[in-house]
C-alpha cells in the first residue's frame, strides 16, 4: 500500500494498493498552491482512507516533467513524509503515471502526452503502447517544446492527451505495477527539463 504525492501540474495526493486500486484521491487543480494544500491532502487522504501510516509499504512520487516551484513542493514533501515514517521513496515519472491511466482505462496505440511547462512551452513525451503488464512504454522525451515545434515532430498517429492534472493515484497504481514486475523507477533527479531562474553566483561580488 502506499502515499502517492503528484505536484507537476495541479496537487494529487492519493492512497492505493496492489489488489484494492484506488483507495481515496485528492487534488487541488490550482497551480499555484501546492505548498499551501500539500499538507492537508496528505493528512486527508490518511483521515478518509483509514489506512495508518505503519500500513504503508512506501511513497510514490511522480519526479516531473514539470515546472520548478511546484514539482519540488511534492518531492520534498514525499522525502519528509518517509523519513519521518521509516519508509522507502519510489519514484516514477509523471508523464508515465498518464500514460498508465490511458492505458489502463483500455485504450492501445501510440501516444502523446503533453503538460504545461509554461512560458509558452509544454513538456511531451511518447509512448508506443503498454506492455504485456499493462506498463507504459515510452519511445521519446520527457522534453520541452514550443506548441508549434511540437507540431513538427510528426505525432499525427499519435493519440494526444493534454493533461491539465497528474493522478496521484496512476503514479501509485504505476509504481506498484514497476515493483511487482521488477522495472525500474524514475531516478533521484527531478525532471525540471529547464534552468531554474535564480542560479548562484560564480564567486563574491565584486566591490568597487
Amino acid at each position: 500500500m502506499l502515499l502517492a504525492i503528484d505536484t507537476s501540474a495541479g496537487s494529487s495526493v492519493a492512497i492505493v494498493d496492489r489488489d484494492r486500486g484506488t483507495i481515496v484521491e485528492l487534488g487541488e487543480a490550482d497551480t499555484r498552491r501546492h505548498a499551501e494544500v500539500i499538507g492537508t491532502l496528505i493528512a486527508l487522504a490518511l483521515a478518509e482512507s483509514g489506512v495508518s501510516i505503519p500500513e504503508l509499504s512506501g511513497v510514490a512520487v511522480g519526479m516531473g516533467p514539470g515546472p520548478f516551484t511546484g514539482l519540488r513542493v511534492g518531492i520534498a514533501a514525499a522525502q519528509a513524509f518517509a523519513f519521518g515514517a521509516g519508509k522507502p521513496v519510489v519514484r516514477v515519472v509523471s508523464h508515465d503515471a498518464v500514460a498508465w491511466g490511458h492505458y489502463a482505462a483500455g485504450n492501445t496505440g501510440p501516444l502523446l502526452v503533453v503538460t504545461d511547462a509554461r512560458r509558452r512551452e509544454v513538456y511531451w513525451s511518447t509512448y508506443s503502447g503498454a506492455d504485456e503488464f499493462g506498463l507504459p512504454e515510452r519511445s521519446r522525451g520527457p522534453a520541452i517544446e514550443s506548441p508549434a515545434g511540437l507540431e513538427t515532430l510528426g505525432l499525427d498517429g499519435h493519440a494526444r492527451i493534454d493533461a491539465a492534472e497528474v493522478s496521484a493515484a496512476s503514479a501509485g497504481l504505476l509504481a506498484e505495477g514497476l515493483f511487482q514486475h521488477r522495472r525500474a523507477f524514475a531516478g533521484p533527479e527531478a525532471l525540471y527539463l529547464r534552468a531554474p531562474d535564480v542560479t548562484v553566483s560564480a564567486g563574491p561580488k565584486r566591490v568597487s
